[in-house]
């Protein structure tokens, strides 16, 4: 029923302008009446024993309401509910506030509840705590040792979880193969780093709570309170304002918002805590953290005959919302967009003292394409050939589809050789080719990396994804004709308000200004998932779409008795049913809409009113892909890598705008470039975050971002009515290994052949010297 008139279309953001001219509602900037602030007393310890704490100075402080402890919550509180983590995983207890150990710095152990945010942080600063220091396990390499310290006592060791699988004759593919490429890959940690941190507002009147708060996740956080606080569901109420960014850090439960709740219900008076950005560093999930040993069995034309790896995932000291996933995930995406026949996966996952990984942004598939792309560069250099001839020699051809991958995937559709081919011609492949060897001649050091990536979205099908897939749209055409559109999803910065009015209102011909989109209220929208897995456009917007399918057949009915025809008879046209045949006997879908609420010209037994509402679950995922390109230029003398090209050709099925597009991704290769060359959050043997400011975290700067030269392929997915296939995330999955591998690239030269990221000019400079000093005669 599509008119294809807006889909497609680069519409302007219609959620800017309040933006822009500061009109954005965050929760900081919310100030109920009688607000009162909560402070957290945190662990300064990664591994302690909690012996005593005596908060008696702090709880006689003027404007101090309330101080809790563990010992205040029993019996009031039920444990954390876990959110995607697997059956076979160890779980212990997350508690709200540390409950006789501590297990990460920053861990909170008891909460400060005064009149105003600086009083309750003085009088957070009055409790003191008894510790007694405990070994800790600072990385998934010791935590994984023989002997390593415990992260919880009770578990037998750190294992949190073991899963593998294997298809085809792996040894037998190695046994035969004429080169082996060997690579121990590390993908480290980073922050989310999300512009505005974590922070919620609770506040409980006449037995219902509500809860402003900054999440992706406002259905899935209104069931978790519910169940923590042991209240109705029906009593809890949440909200997500405007939100400055989450990235997968704000998809799961944290204890901020249970005990800002529960103190709001204590006190009777709304109860508001903003983290700090230390605070946000040191106790928001963090992304990526693996440790990955990789095996490829190579034919001498590069063609990869099989493939092995074997993770070791940090999970930190809880597994929190979907800890778990992002290393099976990784798994199950190990060979890519490429053919392989036989491969195996061992993932070997492990709690640390530090805190907790979680899903962040691409969640497992950057992790599993930065192996598989470094690997593709291994094979050219012991082949001989090119690295673009060996990704296009490996590569899925597009009558291959549905493709069944080794791990048992099944990837719905995809040109991966045309998103190759269009990126190279962008690039000029060729010319590129012969400068970097002028280049070298010269004695300068320029590189060329690319990376081919395929990544599942659209998260995701009940039946597969570890947690409930669908997600909710509802379409009701008002007396006037307007439209009001309710989703499930929690937009955030994407763009969805447009988005979905240009669903909307090309599917009914109506102007797009006619229609506005609810969200982010649970007391608004009855049910949904939520804003992750770049799963909003791809389950949210089918279904919203059959939604004004079923509004448009029933509008039909109606049209057929206010016309006197057969509903047969009637053609649909821009924003109006007519009679065919009969020039000029139509009414419009306002027309419509007037004669359902008035309900006096209805068809017998059909309901007044004119909306419908969808629960869309679909089969699959949807399988984004593309190829990534950067060229970069080292500085011998200082280590410095200049990224001075980024292309990126991507495919995300049918794009509804490609101006919002364009905007995900260069997000993504912001955040892409920043873990290549800029990002680490580094932990000492002992759990201490090193990198808990902006001071010493290295995000990415805009002097260091090229401009981005950006096209696509449209292959749409049989996988929703939409073809869509969804884009948030496909930046940050191709750009990282482009970048590494142009910077080996520039090294190759003197014989640099791998170096961990982030490729900081130290790193590479220290390289250089090395690779310098083996060259030059004693």
């Amino acid at each position: 029923m599509s008119l294809t008139r807006l889909l497609g279309a680069e519409v302007r953001r219609r959620e800017d302008p309040a933006l822009v001219q500061g009109a954005g509602r965050y929760v900081d900037d919310l100030a109920p009446p009688r607000a009162v602030s909560l402070a957290l007393v945190r662990s300064p310890h990664a591994h302690a024993r909690v012996r005593a704490i005596d908060a008696r100075a702090a709880a006689a402080r003027a404007g101090v309401l309330a101080v809790m402890t563990a010992r205040d919550l029993e019996g009031r509180v039920s444990p954390e509910p876990a959110v995607g983590i697997p059956p076979d995983a160890r779980r212990p207890p997350r508690p709200l506030l540390a409950t006789g150990v501590v297990r990460y710095v920053g861990e909170p152990v008891a909460a400060v509840v005064a009149e105003g945010r600086y009083v309750a942080a003085d009088a957070a600063e009055a409790i003191v705590v008894d510790y007694e220091p405990l070994p800790a396990a600072g990385d998934p390499e010791a935590a994984a040792a023989p002997g390593a310290p415990r992260v919880h006592e009770e578990l037998p060791d750190n294992v949190a979880l073991r899963w593998s699988w294997t298809h085809g004759d792996v040894d037998g593919a190695f046994a035969r193969a004429r080169h082996v490429v060997r690579l121990r890959l590390v993908n480290q940690r980073v922050a989310g780093l999300a512009m505005e941190p974590r922070g919620c507002i609770a506040e409980y009147r006449a037995g219902a709570l509500t809860v402003w708060a900054g999440t992706q996740v406002p259905h899935r956080l209104r069931a978790g309170l519910a169940e923590i606080l042991k209240l109705p569901e029906t009593a809890v109420r949440v909200i997500a304002p405007s939100i400055g960014g989450g990235f997968g850090c704000k998809i799961g439960y944290y204890a901020d918002e249970a005990l800002c709740a529960l103190a709001a219900v204590r006190l009777g008076r709304p109860v508001k805590l903003v983290l700090t950005r230390r605070e946000d560093f040191l106790t928001t999930t963090q992304g990526r953290g693996q440790v990955n040993d990789v095996e490829a069995a190579v034919a001498q034309d590069g063609t990869v005959l099989a493939l092995r790896c074997r993770t070791l995932a940090d999970l930190g000291a809880y597994l929190e919302a979907l800890t778990p996933y992002p290393g099976m995930l990784t798994g199950r995406l190990i060979t890519g967009p490429y053919r392989i026949p036989a491969a195996a996966y061992e993932l070997t996952s492990v709690f640390t003292n530090a805190m907790a990984t979680a899903p962040y942004r691409g969640a497992g598939r950057p992790e599993a394409t930065y192996v598989l792309e470094r690997t593709m560069d291994a094979v050219a250099r012991v082949t001989g050939v090119d690295p673009a001839e060996v990704r296009r020699r490996n590569l899925i051809g597009p009558d291959a589809f549905p493709y069944r991958a080794p791990s048992g995937l099944v990837y719905d559709s995809g040109q991966y050789e045309v998103a190759l081919d269009r990126a190279l011609a962008l690039a000029d492949y060729k010319r590129l080719r012969d400068e970097q060897r002028r280049a070298r001649a010269e004695g300068r050091l320029i590189g060329i990396g690319l990376s081919s990536f395929m990544e599942t979205a659209g998260v995701g099908p009940s039946k597969i994804a570890p947690m409930p897939g669908w997600e909710s749209g509802g379409v009701r055409v008002e007396a006037s004709g307007r439209v009001t559109v309710l989703t499930g999803t929690s937009p955030h910065g994407q763009g969805l308000e447009t988005a979905f009015a240009q669903i909307v209102a090309d599917r009914l011909g109506i102007p797009l200004d006619d229609v506005t989109v609810l969200h982010s209220d649970t007391a608004v929208v009855p049910a949904g998932v939520g804003t992750f897995g770049s799963r909003s456009i791809a389950v949210g917007g089918p279904a919203i779409a059959v939604s004004v399918d079923k509004v448009l057949d029933k509008a039909r009915r109606i049209a057929a008795a206010l016309l006197e025809a057969a509903p047969e008879d009637l053609a649909w046209e821009p924003g109006r049913f007519a009679v065919r045949g009969v020039p000029g006997r139509a009414v419009t879908l306002a027309q419509i809409a007037a004669a359902a609420h008035a309900a006096k010209r209805l068809p017998a037994g059909m309901e007044p009113g004119l909306e419908a509402s969808t629960i869309w679950d679909p089969d699959n995922f949807t399988y984004p892909s593309g190829t990534h390109l950067a060229v970069v230029e080292v500085d011998p003398a200082t280590g410095d890598v200049r990224l001075r090209r980024l292309v990126a050709v991507d495919d995300a099925g049918r794009v509804i705008n490609p101006m919002l597009v364009e905007g995900q991704i260069h997000g993504g290769l912001a955040q892409g470039i920043g873990q290549a060359l800029f990002e680490h959050a580094v932990y000492d043997a002992d759990g201490q975050c090193l990198t808990a400011s902006l001071m010493d975290y290295a995000a990415p700067r805009a002097d260091a971002l090229p401009a981005f030269d950006l096209d696509r392929v449209e292959t749409p997915t049989p996988v929703n009515p939409l073809g869509a296939k969804g884009c948030g995330e496909a930046g940050t999955i191709g750009s990282t290994p482009a970048v590494v591998n142009a910077v080996i690239d520039a090294l190759a030269p003197l014989g640099v052949d791998h170096l961990d990221m982030p490729l900081t000019p130290a790193r590479v400079w220290a390289a250089i010297q090395t690779a310098r000093s083996r060259r030059t005669p004693p």
